[in-house]
């Protein structure tokens, strides 16, 4: 039962810091190029992007500038590339693979992109959500939906 928690502790841990900056869970499953690769993708895309200008902007309210200092072409890439870290790690850190447990990832990484894709016209209530917000609402959707088929085929089978 111990080496189950630990396994689990290790887990959270490496997925914690995927979300914190991608490559950080890869660095601590000991595979350095990797993570020094998803590393530098992250910088690379978030700097292309303006990522850090639209979430300032975000976060005060002003979702115009938010989109106006975004490159969606670059951002687009970012759901994908942050998703697969956070996957990736996961799967490192765990003892065995359950089966299809990249599926809440995968979905979450697709609609992700979507709501990039959209958030220059989609609005809630007559309200743009803006690069920021409309793809994490979206990411929270296709974890869901990730997760749901996730537990149908795994009873399935």
């Amino acid at each position: 039962m111990a080496c189950k928690n630990q396994s689990n502790d290790k887990r959270i841990e490496v997925v914690l810091w995927s979300l914190a900056l991608p490559g950080f869970g890869q660095l601590l499953n000991g595979q350095y190029f990797k993570g020094a690769v998803l590393l530098i993708f992250e910088f690379l895309i978030n700097i292309k992007s303006n990522l850090n200008l639209a979430i300032i902007s975000s976060f005060r309210g002003d979702i115009a500038a938010s989109l106006a200092t975004t490159d969606f072409q670059w951002l687009m890439f970012y759901p994908c590339v942050y998703m697969y870290a956070i996957w990736d790690a996961y799967r490192d850190a765990s003892a065995s693979s359950a089966p299809f447990s990249f599926l809440p990832f995968a979905f979450t990484a697709f609609t992700g992109t979507i709501g990039v894709i959209y958030s220059q016209q989609f609005k809630v209530m007559g309200a743009l959500i803006g690069p920021v917000w409309l793809p994490i609402i979206f990411m929270l959707l296709g974890m869901g939906i990730g997760s749901f088929l996730k537990l149908m085929l795994v009873r399935k089978s």
